[in-house]
């Protein structure tokens, strides 16, 4: 979804060819993950020559919530709390992270 919503519409070539830069894919996993998320809603699929153009369908934070919790429900059986947990404890979070997490609870008061 990254490359999609930078560069607006793609084609499966072009996503291959991006992810290809970074780790060994196959084209037909870029080809079946694109039509996954086309049978989800998040992207839309016009024939263009002997090729699909692949757009986004909403905007990228909506896609994102959505993804979260289908995220959530899938693996935390729909409770938030271990993930936030989880997150709270890892390494990856900055103090800064941590002061802006804090700063936007505080605002859900």
């Amino acid at each position: 979804m990254k490359i999609v919503w930078r560069r607006e519409a793609v084609t499966v070539r072009d996503v291959y060819k991006e992810l290809l830069e970074r780790r060994n894919i196959a084209y037909t996993t870029v080809m079946s993950e694109l039509k996954t998320l086309e049978q989800k809603g998040y992207l839309k699929a016009t024939q263009q020559d002997r090729a699909y153009l692949y757009r986004p369908t909403r905007p990228k934070n909506h896609v994102i919530r959505d993804m979260v919790r289908e995220f959530v429900e899938r693996v935390f059986n729909g409770s938030a709390r271990p993930l936030v947990v989880h997150l709270l404890e890892d390494d990856r979070l900055s103090e800064s992270d941590l002061r802006e997490i804090s700063r936007m609870m505080g605002k859900k008061k």
